[in-house]
């Protein structure tokens, strides 16, 4: 137990080639040793656990290397190799920033920066979290960073470059270590692995290797971890149990609900996960990296992407074959909303629940649109089934037959027959306290219908209905083809009038027009809206095809036409202008006029 070292300061990098993840940095360092040609500073930046320190300690090793080999690689047996090794090297000072980030440290490393080296070429001042210092610090670290002794070198290393000031960035070469990618990272720990006698399975070290997320010291702490938990057997299942990591063999069953379109097993899958203490935001960004990492194995071509182990490739392969690119675009904006909006919520488990349901719901909205595409959509806006060779279908419940589907040809349009009007207006759910009269044929059919006179609110109401045949309107009407005369009653119609009204969230206006103003069923399918101002007029004007496109859809009649009337009768005229409010106020107390005139006052 006193001898135990942690695997992330045993296997720490002592040399250039065995720096993981980070080749591209290593290799200009070498070459910048070998051809002498040194800055006099070095930024090392990125994020934790990439390598930052333990590059600065190889690179002031290296440089004072007495003995360099044909890599570019310090010797190891060199007196300034042996002292760094041990830690006695005078040549080589380490400051924390973020504990002396003070003038007065400062101005103790200058005094250090005088002395020359005893071994050695170089006096190297590694100064870490070099973000931490002070204001003060930096102004007073300025000129010694810009000008140093020819044999002082300076490496700062942070995580947080943006924090540094630009006049230190300017003075600095700047190099950005990026994180270590998931295949490195998991090569490296099978070496660990390897070396410390730790039967490992990969798909156990590539969980390790992601929750790390890019940091090699946290993936070998996790590992230390791991190892103890397991005692040197590492499997899969104990990682993921010890890991509290959510396995993505759950993902995997998700997406088959939503691909079944199967609502019930998916919200008992989400129960499933959160009762095992797992956190929702934890299960929807895993979702959407799910889905993400589905949609790059569709193609070869993205597959690079896809940084998973290669035993689960083919698997994500298989499952990414079976969901279109649509699909998978909005399945991954639906979660991306969901982690958006989940903090914020107040019933989170309700969100994730309904996010479920909407991906669960994709597939057969697409279906929806596709037939809508071809025209498969019933009046009252439900799914057809397909034709029967007699023209009539039977409907689902059986015993009640309804009218075909599928339209004739435009070509050679067909009036539907007073016998099939009566069968439609029969059967529709919409309207079953609907008197069955027939509607006479020669009434709808011969003569052109015109506007009969609105009645009467008041003297001065405008009227948009003009009296003209019904083939000059320019509202929009339902093909010939899809001719009918289904009779509704004013509450059907008020019933419709309220659920378009409802549907229409945007257009808020409308909307409110709509709600306020309610219509009047008139003879000939005919109805009034009697509105308050001629906003509301040209509102209703302006939409009046969408709204009887919808009304005609609903109550199944393609006659359906609508008049909009302003009542003015109740209507206040408004004082604006100061000779208005003054003639206003002269009506209430005519005394005003009196005092005007005696002060010689004007309106203005």
């Amino acid at each position: 137990m006193d001898n135990y070292i942690v695997s992330a300061r045993k296997y720490r990098p002592a040399t250039f080639r065995s720096v993981v993840g980070q080749k591209a940095l290593t290799t200009t360092l070498k070459h910048a040793i070998q051809n002498n040609k040194l800055a006099h500073a070095y930024l090392f930046c990125g994020p934790r656990g990439v390598g930052k320190t333990s590059c600065a300690r190889i690179f002031a090793k290296t440089i004072n290397c007495l003995n360099l080999t044909a890599e570019g690689e310090a010797c190891n047996e060199c007196e300034s190799c042996r002292a760094f090794n041990e830690q006695r090297s005078y040549n080589i000072h380490e400051l924390d920033a973020a504990s002396n980030n003070s003038v007065e440290d400062i101005r103790s490393l200058i005094e250090q920066v005088r002395i020359p080296p005893v071994i050695g070429k170089y006096k190297v001042f590694i100064i870490d979290e070099v973000h931490m210092l002070s204001s003060a610090a930096f102004n007073a670290f300025l000129k010694t960073l810009e000008e140093p002794p020819h044999h002082a070198l300076f490496i700062l290393a942070t995580t947080e470059k943006h924090k540094v000031l630009p006049t230190i960035l300017s003075r600095c070469q700047i190099y950005d270590f990026s994180r270590i990618s998931l295949a490195d990272m998991v090569e490296h720990l099978e070496y660990v692995a390897s070396c410390e006698g730790v039967q490992a399975e990969p798909e156990a070290l590539n969980v390790i290797a992601q929750k790390a997320d890019g940091g090699m010291r946290d993936a070998l702490s996790i590992f230390d971890q791991v190892v103890s938990f397991t005692n040197g057997n590492i499997t899969y299942q104990a990682v993921i149990d010890n890991l509290n990591v959510l396995d993505y063999e759950y993902y995997f069953r998700l997406t088959e609900a939503m691909l079944s379109g199967s609502v019930r097993p998916a919200l008992l899958l989400l129960n499933d996960i959160l009762s095992k203490g797992f956190d929702g935001q934890h299960v929807i960004t895993g979702l959407a990296s799910h889905f993400r990492d589905l949609l790059v194995c569709r193609d070869e071509s993205t597959l690079v992407l896809f940084e998973m182990g290669a035993s689960i490739r083919e698997r994500y392969k298989e499952m990414a074959k079976r969901c279109s690119d649509s699909w998978l675009f909005k399945a991954i904006e639906l979660a991306n909303t969901c982690d958006m909006n989940y903090r914020t919520s107040r019933n989170k488990r309700l969100l994730l629940e309904l996010t479920l349901i909407q991906l669960c719901q994709l597939n057969q909205i697409g279906q929806s649109e596709a037939d809508k595409k071809k025209g498969q959509i019933d009046p009252v806006g439900g799914m057809n089934a397909a034709p029967t060779a007699g023209g009539v279908q039977s409907a689902p419940s059986g015993g009640t037959e309804l009218p075909p589907q599928s339209a004739p040809p435009l070509q050679q349009p067909v009036q539907p027959s007073q016998e099939l009007r009566r069968t439609v207006s029969a059967q529709s759910p919409l309207h079953s306290r609907v008197s069955s009269s027939p509607i006479s044929q020669n009434n709808s059919e011969s003569t052109p219908r015109k506007f009969s006179r609105p009645p009467q609110f008041g003297t001065s109401i405008k009227e948009i209905g003009v009296e003209r045949p019904k083939e000059q309107t320019n509202v929009q009407t339902v093909d010939s083809v899809h001719d009918t005369r289904n009779t509704f009653t004013e509450p059907d119609l008020i019933r419709c009038w309220d659920a378009y009204a409802a549907s229409i969230e945007k257009k808020v206006y409308l909307k409110n027009t709509m709600i306020n103003c309610k219509p009047v069923l008139k003879e000939h399918f005919y109805f009034d809206v009697c509105v308050h101002n001629p906003g509301q007029q040209d509102e209703l004007t302006n939409n009046c095809i969408d709204i009887l496109n919808y009304l005609r859809t609903h109550l199944q009649n393609s006659h359906i036409q609508m008049r909009v009337q302003v009542d003015e009768t109740n209507q206040k005229h408004l004082a604006y202008t100061a000779t208005e409010k003054y003639e206003h106020l002269l009506k209430i107390n005519p005394v005003l006029g009196k005092l005007k005139d005696e002060f010689n006052l004007t309106t203005d």
